[in-house]
């Protein structure tokens, strides 16, 4: 089972990488101002070292930073499935499918699956779920800094460096950004309770 473990983290990092294609390949990189695609690309490298150290039985990723992307990538899914809109028809392809549906639907559940079925359980320490909220508003000041210092640097075709509508500071105003933001930690805690609580009630080792 240790050699399944491994194929599906190696096939979980192959489907990282083919979601950010955009950004390794066609050098887009204004397309890291995504969240999702910053994600996606740590949790690609994450991936590949947990797969190498199942296979060899090495050293593996930091259980906390394991946990943190994949409660990232999940929280990213669910964001894309009910909040944002449908996917540009243009956008590149990897294999037949855009790369956003590698990064928003197949990276997020084999991010889950690979969490429940193959991580070790029994390791999440409350506090991460704290802990796991730091890199948010580091990500949203960086968002709003670069957008002041670059007006018009994308990722949006026209521009726009706002990648998402619920950060556009200019339409929607200080307030309801706070808002946004207040609404978004809470939905980041609520998730990663859900996570630690699920590490600590399921088997140590679900498939050995």
């Amino acid at each position: 089972m240790r050699f399944l473990a491994a194929i599906f983290r190696f096939a979980t990092s192959a489907c990282c990488f083919a979601g950010t294609y955009e950004i390794w390949h066609l050098h887009e990189f204004a397309s890291l101002t995504y969240f999702t695609f910053q994600t996606a690309l740590l949790l690609g490298v994450v991936m590949l070292w947990s797969g190498a150290a199942t296979l060899l039985k090495g050293i593996e990723p930091p259980v906390w930073l394991k946990g943190c992307l994949t409660l990232y990538i999940a929280v990213a899914g669910l964001v894309a499935a009910f909040l944002l809109p449908a996917a540009d028809p243009s956008t590149p392809r990897v294999f037949g499918l855009m790369t956003v549906t590698y990064a928003h639907i197949i990276v997020p559940i084999a991010a889950v699956i690979d969490f429940l079925v193959f991580d070790e359980h029994r390791k999440f320490q409350w506090s991460y779920c704290l802990t796991w909220l730091i890199y948010i508003p580091v990500y949203v000041m960086g968002v709003l800094i670069r957008a002041a210092i670059w007006p018009h640097s994308g990722p949006l075709k026209d521009g726009t460096p706002y990648p998402y509508d619920f950060l556009n500071l200019p339409q929607i105003g200080w307030t309801q950004l706070g808002i946004n933001v207040g609404e978004g930690l809470a939905a980041f805690l609520v998730l990663g309770l859900v996570l630690v609580a699920l590490d600590r009630v399921l088997p140590a080792k679900l498939v050995k």
